[in-house]
């Protein structure tokens, strides 16, 4: 069982920068894929991020070339850097781990998502 903590949220302005911060515990949050999500009011929750443990990463096309994730040295800290947040940013964002490669945003099959969730922290980006 792997349990995740999200933080670092908040409220920015248009063009400013956040960093998001997902710490895993529980045996072995080394072997899993950590990945971020997140849904917007309205919409379906989206894989915008993943690291994985042989250090792949994917990113969606919408946050590519703006937001950056990166993982701790022992595994257990991802994170999620966030520049040039725009409006169409604001949402929940989630951190969420399985056994699946980042290629599939962790998940273990396709067409379903990652097994552990975090509580989600919110970014509301204003214009």
């Amino acid at each position: 069982q792997v349990q995740l903590v999200e933080s670092g949220g908040g409220s920015v302005q248009a063009g400013g920068s956040l960093r998001l911060s997902c710490v895993a515990s529980g045996y072995p949050y080394s072997s899993y894929c950590l990945g971020w999500f997140r849904q917007i009011p309205g919409k379906e929750r989206e894989g915008i991020a993943a690291i994985d443990t042989d250090g792949d990463r994917k990113y969606a096309d919408s946050v590519r070339g703006r937001f950056t994730a990166s993982r701790d040295s022992a595994g257990h800290t991802l994170y999620l850097q966030m520049n040039n947040l725009q409006p169409g940013d604001t949402a929940m964002y989630y951190c969420a781990a399985d056994l699946g490669s980042a290629k599939r945003f962790c998940a273990v099959k396709v067409g379903e998502g990652p097994s552990f969730w975090g509580q989600g922290t919110q970014v509301t980006v204003s214009s």
